[in-house]
């Protein structure tokens, strides 16, 4: 008699999880996914108000979800939060801030509100509920979302390049501190995906007809598009997966 393999499983029951840049978009498309597989979710954001709302709202469906403001670009704040509210089995950073702008026109104003955001606040929260699980002694999974723009460059997106290719490079290093103690870290890199984030890009007919002509699929990318690369990252079916960047743009990135 054949003996057929077990397939991994994708629940996420039992685990605490937290995810960032949760009151809409990304972050709240993610913290959903997590929360349907069962994970105790803290939806954490600087937007009180929206956060309320989005805890409600999953909670009305039956789930575990909780509230907690946090600005991410606050280091401090950041690490007593995290030392407070955790360990936390799972981290999902969609916190992120994008100013684009020729390069020839980028300020130091505009460069280190981006920085702040989408690497250092990355790397710190990162580095602390890493801290709380190896103290702990339990395994995770730290994911951060990054962008195809980690990978290729962006006209008027040099800051925001430089920023993802950063997280990039962190992901990978911590990778190889963390994998002995079995937690794990990787990276999200979306095409261009349709949230209250990016309308302004949406609203440019003539950019809309670029981004589709680069994505080989010929669509943009809905949050949707993200929830079951999640999922996958966050559970252990993804238990040897670690310092890598999973994309999901379309094709984009390809030629």
């Amino acid at each position: 008699m054949i003996e057929l393999p077990s397939t991994p499983s994708f629940s996420l029951a039992g685990k605490r999880v937290l995810v960032t840049g949760a009151s809409s978009g990304i972050g709240l498309a993610c913290a959903t996914a997590l929360a349907e597989a069962g994970g105790e979710v803290v939806l954490a954001a600087r937007r009180e108000e929206k956060l309320k709302e989005a805890v409600e709202a999953l909670n009305g469906r039956g789930w575990n979800a909780s509230a907690l403001q946090l600005d991410i670009a606050d280091v401090l704040e950041v690490q007593v939060s995290v030392e407070r509210h955790g360990p936390f089995d799972v981290l999902v950073n969609s916190a992120g801030l994008a100013r684009h702008t020729p390069a020839t026109q980028t300020t130091p104003e505009d460069f280190d509100a981006v920085m702040n955001v989408n690497l250092r606040g990355a790397y710190f929260i990162t580095q602390c509920v890493a801290k709380g699980l190896i103290e702990a002694g339990r395994p995770g999974s730290l994911i951060n979302m990054s962008s195809q723009m980690a990978h290729v460059g962006g006209i008027d997106r040099a800051v925001y390049c430089a920023s993802k290719f950063a997280v990039e490079g962190f992901t990978k290093a911590m990778a190889l501190e963390f994998g002995p103690k079995q937690v794990r870290v990787n990276t999200i890199c979306p095409t261009f995906i349709r949230t209250p984030f990016t309308e302004q890009t949406f609203d440019n007919p003539e950019r809309v007809k670029w981004i589709e002509q680069k994505i080989k699929l010929g669509r943009t990318g809905v949050v949707e598009d993200i929830m079951g690369a999640v999922l996958y990252l966050a559970s252990d079916a993804s238990s040897l997966v670690t310092g890598t960047s999973m994309l999901i743009d379309g094709g984009w990135t390809a030629d």
